[in-house]
């Protein structure tokens, strides 16, 4: 008899389920029902991801702009990972739409030194060329603060992440996004800090937050490095989360954050930003992420 009730409420749960299914929502969060004659609507189809956009926007931070990868404190954007035309990096719109085409159908929005409150700003700007991908990269400047005092909240970071995809909605509903994931400083940290000229650019007021006293192991300069790389996590978990909310976004998982990057991949002028083999590589994992092939 137990058997027999469990089925009976199993069968009702089924019937329940089809009358919820005729008479609700459909999979993107309509209400409006079926074509007349059918016995329930047919869901609306997830579009399908275009691996060869007509043109690439790019926004974010120093990163994006190749800072410090040519020459000391300059801006390189010809060497950026997500649209530079140099040959040694090969960025992610020569690889998506060919050398020639990226000279024309490119554009660079990023800013030295931004954080996620400017990203509103540069999707607005990038929104009004209605691109076929936009690619960002932006968080690290969140976190590399005077103190873990001064990070960016998760909160505020969620915010001002869902207001630039709300600006660039606004204009280009159809636009795809790449979001790379924010790299990881810890690394960058343990890396550049055998470095002993590296070291004394960091003096200079490179990341304190992670960078600071790059020496120092103490129990308090553990923990102050522990909660940068938390809140370096967060930010990840934030974009990933906020990105899957949107039916043309997708973030790299991680891919970014995870790269094991080495010396070889830093700025030889202040061991923090991406060198030029450094951008090359992000833009492998970038078009490996937008195209689903291997660079």
């Amino acid at each position: 008899m137990r058997k027999q009730g469990h089925r009976s409420r199993a069968v009702l749960a089924v019937l329940a389920a089809t009358v919820l299914g005729v008479t609700g929502c459909d999979a993107v969060g309509g209400n409006t029902p079926g074509p007349s004659g059918t016995g329930a609507h047919k869901a609306k189809p997830t579009p399908a991801w275009d691996s060869s956009p007509a043109s690439v926007a790019a926004v974010g931070d120093s990163i994006t702009r190749g800072f410090d990868a040519c020459a000391v404190l300059t801006d390189c954007p010809e060497v950026s990972w997500a649209t530079g035309g140099s040959a040694k990096v090969d960025s992610l719109a020569v690889r998506l739409l060919g050398r020639a085409k990226a000279a024309e159908r490119s554009w660079n929005y990023a800013v030295t030194g931004a954080r996620m409150s400017d990203l509103p700003g540069q999707m607005g700007q990038a929104a009004a060329r209605k691109p076929g991908l936009v690619a960002v990269m932006v968080g690290a400047n969140d976190a590399c603060r005077a103190s873990t005092s001064a990070m960016t909240p998760v909160a505020e970071f969620r915010t001002d992440f869902k207001d630039a995809m709300r600006t660039l909605r606004r204009a280009a509903p159809r636009t795809q996004v790449y979001v790379a994931s924010v790299p990881n400083l810890k690394r960058l940290w343990s890396q550049g800090r055998t470095n002993p000229v590296g070291k004394q650019v960091w003096k200079l007021g490179i990341c304190p937050s992670m960078l600071g006293d790059a020496d120092a192991l103490d129990a308090a300069a553990t923990e102050r490095r522990d909660t940068v790389e938390r809140r370096v996590e967060d930010y990840n978990t934030v974009l990933a989360e906020v990105c899957a909310e949107d039916r043309h976004c997708r973030f790299d998982g991680g891919a970014v954050h995870d790269y094991r990057f080495g010396t070889g991949q830093l700025s030889q002028w202040d061991w923090f930003h991406p060198s030029v083999n450094g951008q090359a590589r992000l833009a492998e994992i970038a078009y490996r992420a937008v195209t689903g092939k291997k660079a």
